[in-house]
């Protein structure tokens, strides 16, 4: 191992694969440090990417250069589009991973990277001289000096497996946790809080009986993610049906019987669980009136035989796990190939952090994934590769920052949420949890984060043209459909008519496109033949993705305009910066609960004081006065 990095990762989860990716991108000398080299990427709980509000982050993340989104298409055995029949902005793209493979197509992407170096090892410690990081402990005792680290620990930080009363020191099934690095943390003054995650059983999937379950097909012409993936050649695997089953009140019962022994309820566990995926201990006691629970048996790959029973998470001794397996119908001949267990870990509490991901104590050392409270693939990857470039940055010399706003990205949102709300539960990507959701929909990804990307120089520009172009030419379309004057005279009515659409006063294409029962695939080559050549050309060019994206915008437009008119009122207060050095102790009127919380968190703008807890309207408004009055005295100077 060299002695010396610009950047070093800690960590080769998919936070960890992310930042590094992102890092050396960006032209630095960066080092991924990981236990085992193998286990890169590896998807321990569920193999899936994608869903509600996550297939969004994933869209993002390829719109800004990140490799999930590519390697999920290369690897999906079955693509869905959840709540497809509504409106873009609730869309969320999904899809079923071959597990093996694509941990293993990750690990090749990053052992190709130019300028990443991968060594098998762990982390113990940090040197920091005069304030900053300059390097980083191994287990050995060796040392490498580096510009900027990330830190992307999972659940590996004093993890503790827990199945029943059995418990042991471990991150994942049979990996042994990093009992170092919290110490390290603390002694740096860091504060650390538990929080606890689960996974279900596995089972052979020769022992299940199919007949006893729903099907859960993929769509039949599959979206994939990335915008490098060729459409001609995808899907590259074969496909694969999912099934859906039921717990019974009889299961319900049992578990109730066994919560005793669940170290969830009995304090062994002191850990907070996630609250939008719970545990099934948790499901039967917070939703008691509920006579079932929906079990997804999803297969984990198409070379082996190993099924993942999504939505029975538990920490149930084995023998019980057993009993509450058989009960459910189509597994009652299951063989358990892997019980479920819980699994507790020290997380970094993201309040000490800045927007950028680096702590405000230590510059230089940044924190990306599940140590910052989240859970799940697609928060992490995204945290990884915001925090990778920050470091990258950091590691240049360069003074710009990179940040998304929460009117640019789910990410955006989800980092906001972290540095300035904390969590004292695993976070989790929600659509609710967007204000301007209706603008961050998957299919707007590239338009909104493709020039960034390419700014800071995460695409290449030719990647960046040939995004950009496309976006460009929809957006003449819309113009030229907004201008087409449609008026219902005979040929347009007979033309109109045979396609079943009335045409009773004058109107627009745009008009017509807005109108629920008009299909714009249906009118697009008799449109075609209304404009001019280049028109027409443009018109045609647009493939299925486009056109889709054609109808909703035209649809929604209306909405979406009165969207970024008040985001646009509101930004010109809430981006208002606070200097680094504001001291919100010595601001007369300004209460002491208020200022201690202020001075906690150290806001980097207006807006993000607005959303701290416990800060009230009129503590924001203090702030803002004094700003303003600042400002004015060092305009005199």
């Amino acid at each position: 191992m060299r002695g010396s990095f610009d950047v070093v990762v800690i960590g080769g989860g998919h936070a960890g694969c992310e930042a590094a990716l992102a890092a050396s991108r960006l032209g630095r000398d960066t080092l991924l440090v990981t236990s085992d080299p193998g286990t890169i990427a590896r998807m321990s709980c569920n193999p899936a990417i994608g869903g509600l509000a996550k297939g969004q982050a994933v869209r993002e993340i390829d719109a800004l250069g990140g490799w999930m989104g590519l390697v999920a298409d290369r690897t999906g055995i079955q693509f869905k589009v959840l709540n497809a029949s509504r409106g873009p902005a609730v869309r969320g793209l999904r899809c079923q991973s071959d597990k093996s493979l694509y941990s293993r197509e990750m690990g090749r992407i990053v052992g190709a990277a130019e300028r990443l170096w991968v060594s098998p090892g762990t982390a113990s410690g940090f040197l920091v001289e005069k304030g900053r990081l300059t390097g980083v402990r191994t287990g050995d005792g060796s040392i490498v000096s580096c510009r900027a680290a990330v830190v992307t620990g999972g659940t590996f930080l004093r993890g503790l497996i827990h199945v029943g009363e059995e418990c042991r020191e471990a991150g994942r099934w049979e990996e042994p946790a990093a009992k170092n690095l919290s110490t390290a943390l603390e002694e740096l003054g860091f504060s650390l809080a538990r929080m606890k995650t689960g996974t279900p059983p596995r089972v052979a999937s020769a022992s299940v009986d199919r007949s006893a379950m729903e099907r859960a097909e993929g769509d039949a012409v599959p979206t994939p993610f990335s915008f490098r993936t060729s459409r001609e050649r995808f899907p590259t695997l074969r496909q694969v049906d999912c099934w859906i089953t039921y717990t019974t009140p009889q299961v319900h019962e049992l578990i109730r019987e066994a919560l005793p022994l669940s170290p969830l309820y009995s304090g062994r566990i002191v850990g907070r669980g996630p609250r939008y995926c719970p545990s099934i201990e948790d499901k039967v006691v917070r939703f008691a009136d509920r006579a079932r629970h929906q079990i997804f048996v999803e297969p984990e790959g198409l070379s082996t035989d190993w099924l993942y029973l999504n939505g029975l998470s538990m920490s149930l001794p084995e023998e019980v796990q057993r009993r509450i397996v058989h009960g459910i119908p189509g597994l009652e001949g299951a063989e358990i190939l892997r019980p479920a267990y819980a699994v507790e870990y020290d997380v970094v509490l993201a309040e000490q952090l800045r927007d950028t991901l680096e702590s405000r104590a230590v510059p230089g050392l940044f924190f990306a994934g599940q140590i910052n409270g989240t859970s799940g693939y697609e928060e992490a990857a995204g945290q990884g590769l915001m925090a990778g470039t920050s470091a990258a940055l950091v590691a240049a010399g360069r003074e710009r920052e990179f940040v998304l706003g929460r009117e640019e990205a789910y990410i955006g949102v989800m980092i906001d949420d972290l540095v300035t709300l904390g969590t004292d539960e695993p976070y989790r990507l929600l659509s609710s949890r967007a204000e301007h959701r209706l603008l961050l929909g998957a299919d707007s990804a590239y338009a909104r984060l493709t020039h960034r990307a390419a700014e800071v120089g995460l695409i290449d520009q030719r990647e960046a043209d040939e995004i950009l172009e496309k976006e460009a030419r929809l957006e003449r379309v819309k113009e030229t459909f907004r201008a087409a004057r449609l008026t219902p005279g005979r040929r347009t009515q007979e033309a109109l008519g045979g396609l079943g659409i009335p045409l009773a006063e004058q109107s627009t294409l745009a008009g017509l496109v807005r109108r629920p029962e008009v299909a714009v695939e249906e009118i697009r080559e008799w449109a075609a033949s209304l404009l001019p050549a280049v028109e027409a050309e443009e018109l045609l060019s647009l493939d299925a993705a486009a056109l889709a994206r054609l109808r909703d915008d035209l649809r929604y437009e209306g909405v979406l305009r009165r969207e970024k008119e008040a985001i646009e009122r509101v930004s010109r207060a809430e981006s208002r910066r606070i200097p680094d050095d504001f001291v919100y102790r010595a601001l007369p009127g300004l209460s002491l609960e208020a200022a201690e919380k202020l001075e906690r968190h150290r806001p980097r703008t207006l807006g993000q004081a607005s959303r701290i807890p416990g800060v009230p309207p009129s503590a924001v408004t203090l702030v803002l006065a004094h700003l303003v009055a600042r400002e004015k005295r060092l305009g005199k100077r």
